[in-house]
């Protein structure tokens, strides 16, 4: 007899209506479809026509729907009526906590701007927060760049004008070879993912660089499990084997890159390690043609790798004969940096062979014509199918910035960036450094800022300091202690604000900063910094203004709380005035509106600061009568312009709302973006899609669309003049001199040309018993705090044991179920133990943020996040062990200052199982109380 099978409805209706927006789960900034059922949300897709995901979409961004029925939301404005830490509140309108923060700031921009310091977290409209707080006048701001991946962002502004993650991507369909170094999962994850297996499909073969093997390491064809903070003497032992080889692209280098520049070599002069230039300033080469000196951009000019020239007595060569002097020394031989690296030389040599062979062996061209910013027209477009990418892994150590160019300039030297087959920009990078904005420090009570507060000193000249040599910055970025800090330094904020170092502040204002738990080094320590009071009996920090959509940590170390909404209960606005959302091939930028109401008394964070700054009568936000000029974040954002015709949304501009990148208002700029699935998208002409830099057609588009507003075609900087304009300060020469401490650590951190030195100091004067190398990573499931509240998340990764590798896990004795006291030479930690092989030798690891403090997140007590999750910040503090001369310095990158979170050393000791893990804090009172023990709720009928 025939089965018949059962009629069954495989795709039941779940929805009475789509509204597109944008997803908020991590920085991937995917396009969503959230289905609604009786205005409630029902389910949550991915947008299949949207440019970053094609509707593929994640655990997180599924999960979504549970960021807005979390129980750890708050419902209101809350005044602190306990003592700080103590988590206990009062309610209060939204009128009298306006009228609480502008009389708190109000005197303060009267009379003395700098004593607020206004810091944000994952913010995502930067260019917005910044300019509030540049018409507030404080000098203090920055988001959470400082303790997250300013190393990377950076060395890539001022190596070749854009860097990885945000700033481009591989080019995926081409590419042959893909090399990854210190990436985790949670970061780009869709795109990445989608690119992997397209990349895969097409025969392609891909190095996971990491000392941990999981995530995108895990299917990586060959895993590289590189001691931690060595990564750049690694890269640099490539450059060493690929030049000795000769297996670099000469052309590619001598047309665009500083490479043929000419550098004063002459050490007696005080021009010594300068470029030479000509009258107007622009860099010389020689011409090979005529074998004359040139300008680097006269038309028709073929600069000349290999030439010397002496001006008077004075000799100059090229950037390129440096490099190879440098780079072709013993120092970099796969030998000499074996053992620190823990790969072996002969492993060195087959991938920078591997290497060799797809970038030249498989090179190709395609047929587009294009000419170059000198005039020179190319019949092709040079191919070099080899492509990196990296993130954290390599950033946050105290080496971090000069790693990051050290990977750029592998890429360069193989002619492999913009290149089809390689490293892409997104628009609207690549930009040089120099179009990028210097940081501003002129305070003016009463006054705004006079200029952005955050950009890319182009020498000592830039540093943010007073007369009397110290910081103009609460957190002390852009001084000589860190005088590239483009983010500034987030992670020092409240210990110098405590310290009254540089000076006493009034009011810490931060949004989306859970900096009294996961976001801080040294927790603890910071945890009694907000709390610490005076003689008289006054908080050190007097007064803090938090903003955050749930309970987390630290709330409960506020004085003043104004709920944010939700990620589907509020405009934003992902601006290319902030960065870049879509591919290379094509400009695009996204919006986030509100598809369903807030159900409690919250409002959008932005909105907020422009209520507050129409009571502040901040410039910008009110006109000449006093009276606003935008009613909220909305209004912002289609009435804004940064220049005229340029705002933050550069789709559907003009009245009649068909201009790109320039053009009026336009009144119903919102709703053509939500008719439009949530983004808009203008593609590059193909004869500009590669070698934006330097080509032609791709720099008249950028100034049509408001990218740029004049063409700016510039040269990657293998060498930097302007480090090397710091590093001669340290030698004593020019105008502005470091104090004598840093002279050295400039000397070496400040090298124009990329180097390698140890970022691991600190274990070796505390004794060397901390040897092992921790680290976090976050998982895909997650991403920051914010996750592991969310009930289907927290069945992914509810608790975190610490990661052990085979030599250290037999080495102990260890076995399933075990845990470990884990000790560095500021604190310890006592935690569960799980074993993985796949692991570089010495090195544990645990995800970050999992766990929680008892009663934040509106959880149990007896969650597993907060008996059984647990962080190694607790290990990590944010100044390094007293020196020999009892000074403490920085745990940061001595260039830019990013938080070295990665150098953390450990040891580790088996330890009979504590019931809890410990540290283990006292609860937190919770101003929304706990959630129900099973989250459930129907939608629908």
């Amino acid at each position: 007899m025939t089965h018949h099978q059962p009629a069954i409805e495989t795709s039941p209706k779940v929805s009475d209506e789509i509204r597109k927006t944008t997803c908020y789960m991590c920085a991937c900034r995917c396009g969503i479809n959230v289905h609604m059922k009786d205005g409630k949300v029902a389910y949550i897709e991915g947008n299949r026509d949207h440019p970053v995901n094609k509707g593929v979409l994640c655990a997180k961004g599924s999960a979504g729907i549970m960021q807005v029925n979390a129980p750890s939301r708050l419902k209101n404005p809350m005044l602190r009526v306990g003592p700080r830490g103590s988590g206990e509140f009062k309610d209060i309108s939204w009128e009298e906590a306006l009228t609480i923060a502008t009389d708190w700031l109000k005197p303060l921009r009267e009379t003395a701007p700098e004593k607020l310091a206004f810091f944000t977290g994952r913010d995502q409209s930067q260019s917005f927060t910044g300019m509030w707080a540049q018409n507030y006048g404080t000098p203090n701001y920055a988001a959470h760049g400082g303790f997250c991946s300013v190393n990377m962002a950076a060395g890539g502004i001022y190596t070749m004008g854009g860097a990885f993650w945000e700033f481009g991507q591989p080019d995926w369909d081409r590419a042959k070879l893909f090399m990854i170094f210190g990436v985790a999962e949670d970061h780009d994850s869709n795109p990445i993912k989608m690119g992997i297996g397209r990349l895969k499909a097409n025969g392609g073969k891909i190095y996971g660089v990491n000392p941990i093997r999981s995530g995108y390491n895990a299917v990586a064809d060959e895993w590289v499990g590189i001691t931690p903070g060595t990564d750049g003497l690694f890269i640099l032992a490539l450059v060493h084997e690929l030049l000795k080889a000769g297996k670099v692209d000469l052309t590619y280098l001598a047309q665009f890159t500083n490479s043929p520049v000419l550098v004063n070599d002459d050490p007696k002069s005080d021009d010594y390690g300068l470029f030479l230039r000509n009258k107007s300033g622009k860099m010389q080469v020689i011409d090979r043609k005529t074998g004359k000196l040139a300008a680097f951009d006269k038309k028709g000019v073929k600069p000349d790798l290999a030439a010397s020239h002496k001006v008077g007595k004075t000799p100059y060569r090229t950037v390129f004969q440096l490099m190879a002097e440098k780079y072709l020394s013993d120092e970099y031989t796969p030998e000499a940096v074996a053992e620190r690296c823990g790969i072996s030389a002969g492993r060195i040599r087959a991938i920078a062979a591997d290497i060799a062979r797809v970038a030249f062996d498989e090179a190709f061209e395609l047929d587009i014509p294009w000419t170059d910013f000198r005039g020179d027209k190319h019949k092709t477009m040079q191919g070099r199918p080899v492509a990196f990418h990296s993130m954290r892994g390599i950033s946050a150590h105290a080496n971090g910035f000069q790693t990051a160019r050290a990977l750029h300039m592998l890429q360069i030297i193989l002619g492999s960036v913009e290149a089809p087959g390689g490293f892409r920009f997104k628009p609207p990078y690549p930009k040089p450094v120099e179009g990028h904005p210097k940081p501003h420090f002129e305070v003016t009570p009463g006054k705004p800022l006079n200029g952005p507060h955050l950009g890319y000193p182009q020498g000592p000249e830039d540093l943010g300091l007073k007369p009397d040599g110290t910081a103009v910055r609460i957190d002390k970025a852009f001084t000589w202690e860190n005088p590239l800090s483009a983010h500034g330094l987030m992670h020092m904020v409240i210990s110098n604000a405590h310290a009254g170092d540089p000076y006493k502040i009034d009011t810490l204002f931060m949004f989306m900063a859970n900096m009294s738990w996961n976001s801080s080094m040294n927790t603890s320590g910071v945890m009694e910094m907000l709390t610490d009071k005076d003689e008289d009996g006054e908080y050190v920090i007097p007064r803090i203004i938090y903003s955050d959509a749930y309970s987390s940590e630290m709330v409960a170390y506020a004085d003043l709380i104004l709920p944010d909404a939700t990620y589907l209960e509020r405009h934003d606005c992902i601006s290319l005035l902030d960065r870049p959302i879509c591919e290379a091939d094509a400009m695009a930028d996204s919006i986030r509106w509100p598809v369903i109401e807030p159900d409690r008394d919250v409002r959008g964070f932005q909105s907020v600061l422009i209520d507050l700054a129409v009571r502040l009568g901040l410039p910008g936000f009110v006109d000449d009568a006093g009276a606003a000029i935008y009613k909220d974040y909305a209004d912002y954002i289609v009435n804004h312009q940064r220049r005229p015709g340029v705002g933050p949304l550069a789709g559907f501009r003009g009245k009649d709302g068909k201009g790109v990148g320039r053009g009026e208002p336009n009144p119903d700029q919102l709703q053509a973006y939500i008719d439009n699935g949530g983004f808009f998208e203008s593609h590059i002409p193909e004869d500009a899609s590669y070698f934006k830099p330097w080509n032609a057609a791709y720099q008249k588009w950028a100034v049509e669309v408001g990218l740029f507003d004049h063409e700016q075609p510039y040269l990657f900087s293998v060498y930097s003049e302007p480090m090397r304009k710091f590093q001669r300060a340290a030698e004593g020469i020019g105008e502005h001199q470091p104090p004598e401490h840093l002279r050295e650590q400039l000397k070496v951190s400040m090298d124009p040309l990329p180097v390698w030195y140890s970022p691991n100091v600190a274990e070796n004067e505390a004794g060397g018993e901390f040897t092992v190398n921790a680290l976090t990573q976050r998982p895909m499931a997650m991403y920051h705090s914010w996750g592991t509240q969310n009930a289907w998340l927290r069945q992914l990764h509810g608790r975190n044991p610490l990661y052990v590798p085979t030599k250290i896990w037999e080495q102990h004795g260890f076995a399933e179920g075990d845990w470990a006291k884990v000790s560095s030479p500021h604190g310890t930690i006592t935690v569960p133990v799980a074993h993985q092989a796949g692991l570089n030798e010495n090195t544990v690891w645990t995800w970050n943020a999992i766990g929680k403090r008892k009663g934040a997140w509106a959880l149990d007590e007896g969650a597993p996040e907060a008996t059984k999750g647990f962080l190694l910040n607790h290990l990590i503090h944010e100044l390094l062990p007293a020196k020999k001369d009892g000074m403490r310095w920085n745990n940061s990158d001595p260039v830019t200052g990013q938080a070295a979170w990665f150098d953390l050393k450990v040891k580790i000791e088996k330890v009979a199982p504590p019931d809890e893990v410990q540290p283990n804090f006292p609860p937190i009172k919770s101003p929304v109380g706990k959630g129900p023990k099973n989250l459930a709720w129907k939608v629908g009928k």
